[in-house]
């Protein structure tokens, strides 16, 4: 129960505000549908994170390497001008997507996942404690505490704010974690 409690807390914590709440933000803009969301959210969380804990679990400090932290960067800065591209839709009433609000999230919530805070988190749970199932059950219900609000706030969101001025917001921070993470790599910060 320790490992689920410690897991559940440090991911809704290390969540609010991150980069996947935001595309739960921009997410529920697009396609105004939140159960599809919330479940692609629940299913990409839970690959994810299994494999973030069980990779913990097995080999703590493999991705502790330099070009790792550097990928995670480049990543981050390729996040902010994919951001910045707009979409047809955007503006132009409901969002329908070509592949619908389930499959993108799921796809998108597991990319960007990948390096993120709350994975790495993950990891360091799954090297913390024995429970790779605990550590993955946890993070995955603190990643929900923190997001299936963002999903319903996020309509609200962009009905009071323009979506193109959310986009450049969320392509700004991302950039910035991006330098940060290639600066701090650089031994520059």
């Amino acid at each position: 129960m320790d490992a689920f409690l410690t897991s559940a807390a440090v991911v809704a914590f290390a969540e609010i505000g991150d980069k996947t709440m935001l595309l739960a933000i921009l997410l529920a803009a697009r396609f105004h549908k939140p159960l599809p969301i919330i479940m692609g959210i629940l299913l990409a969380t839970l690959a994810n994170h299994a494999l973030a804990a069980l990779l913990g679990h097995s080999v703590a400090g493999l991705l502790q390497g330099e070009a790792f932290r550097y990928a995670v960067g480049a990543g981050f800065v390729a996040m902010a001008a994919w951001t910045l591209v707009p979409d047809k839709l955007d503006d132009d009433g409901p969002r329908t997507g070509r592949h619908g609000p389930f499959l993108t999230t799921l796809v998108a919530f597991f990319i960007v996942e990948i390096g993120d805070k709350t994975q790495v988190a993950t990891i360091a749970l799954g090297a913390r404690f024995d429970s790779v199932l605990a550590v993955t059950a946890g993070t995955t219900f603190g990643m929900m505490l923190a997001n299936v609000p963002a999903v319903y706030a996020g309509q609200r969101i962009v009905q009071l704010v323009p979506l193109r001025i959310v986009r450049a917001l969320a392509a700004a921070l991302f950039l910035v974690l991006g330098l940060w993470v290639i600066a701090q790599t650089a031994g520059w910060l």
